[in-house]
């Protein structure tokens, strides 16, 4: 759904050209550096950023998801990190609180949130929890007009950034599985709440990620998503459906990058008295990537506009996130092929893009996990 073709198409060129001026010459710093300069992220703000997807009366952009998507095309063009940086507070750190939250909740902090004051969170995964989330173990047991939290969360993206956590926690121990699962929103600062130290990655430096831990911590019963207990996992789920589809938008994006890359070392690098482009198995590296970047593109397409459409879209948007993120990672090692010895060195920006794009087909869900709520959607209709 495109609200105002003229108002979007201005917003991309926006995006595009700060892409292009601001991050992109950034990428080897960030990369070496392993954090986002603090005038690039003032930048973001400044932009909007941070707030594109939280509705307009809380300080946001409102995009619709087909709008989401096109600008997260443009976003993926440049490193992953960046993405990240304001991705959590367009996402799953802010969506629990954007479709499930109370007036008073909505008000108190997606303002905050929309102008990149605060950065949000999502904690989800724990160590014995990741792809089977229903199993987690985090606890948070009522006293009077609080809740208390214990237990831990791993691989927390943007946690040691974060003001504020969307904390996924079992209220109900009596009920197994999804059932007894509550949403709460905690504030950093908040005493018993504390981080693990950094996690070192394959990939993505200036995304930091870290363990979240609850001990004893003590927040207000206000605090609870929508203020209804046992209704945090579907909550969860609505999130990661929306969080599925931006996130192959990026994958996409990232694509179109590094085969653009490609393609133009191909027609530079010299073998045998003439351009490797003019091979022909080099040529049918380029051209599967270009095709399968298009199939990828339109399925985005296609289930985003399905979703601003009111349909349901659990089935599509696995099916994006499956076959986007697969292919973006025979792109990137398509890329590495074409770049031969010099895309496993460090100068040429490639290898990294390699080790960048691998944890797309991880967080929001590995690809077994889409093939497993695909053939679900599937078997139930």
């Amino acid at each position: 759904m495109i609200r105002d073709a003229e108002t979007l198409e201005l917003l991309l060129q926006t995006v595009e050209a700060f892409v292009g001026d601001r991050l992109v010459p950034a990428e080897m710093e960030v990369g070496d550096t392993d954090r986002i300069p603090d005038a690039l992220v003032d930048d973001m703000r400044a932009l909007g950023l941070f707030g594109m997807t939280i509705p307009e009366r809380y300080g946001g952009l409102g995009l619709t998801m087909e709008e989401e998507v096109r600008v997260a095309f443009a976003l993926g063009r440049t490193s992953p990190a960046f993405r990240s940086r304001i991705g959590t507070n367009n996402g799953i750190g802010s969506s629990g609180i954007v479709m499930d939250g109370t007036e008073a909740q909505k008000a108190r902090w997606l303002p905050r949130i929309a102008s990149g004051e605060i950065t949000a969170s999502f904690c989800l995964t724990e160590a014995g929890s990741g792809s089977d989330a229903a199993a987690l173990k985090t606890r948070a047991v009522r006293d009077g007009d609080s809740y208390v939290l214990n237990g831990s969360k791993r691989y927390i993206t943007n946690a040691p950034l974060a003001d504020l956590f969307t904390v996924m926690a079992r209220t109900d121990p009596a009920i197994p599985g999804a059932g007894g699962i509550s949403a709460f929103v905690v504030e950093r600062g908040t005493p018993g709440l504390s981080l693990g130290k950094p996690e070192k990655k394959m990939g993505q430096q200036g995304a930091p990620v870290s363990d979240v831990i609850f001990e004893n911590c003590r927040i207000a019963a206000a605090n609870l998503i929508g203020e209804r207990e046992g209704v945090g996992f579907r909550t969860a789920m609505k999130v990661l459906d929306k969080g599925r589809l931006h996130i192959s938008a990026v994958a996409v994006g990232a694509a179109e990058r590094m085969l653009g890359e490609a393609l133009a070392y191909a027609k530079e690098r010299q073998q045998f008295g003439k351009a490797i482009s003019e091979f022909q198995l080099v040529q049918a590296m380029l051209a599967d990537s270009q095709a399968e970047i298009y199939a990828a593109r339109c399925m985005v397409l296609d289930a985003a506009q399905r979703r601003d459409a009111g349909e349901a879209v659990t089935m599509q948007a696995s099916c994006a996130k499956m076959f986007a993120t697969e292919m973006c990672g025979r792109v990137a090692d398509r890329a590495v092929q074409i770049f031969g010895g010099a895309g496993y060195i460090g100068d040429y920006g490639i290898e990294r893009w390699y080790r960048d794009v691998r944890l797309f087909r991880l967080y929001e869900g590995t690809t077994q996990i889409q093939q497993l709520i695909i053939a679900r959607e599937m078997l139930r209709a």
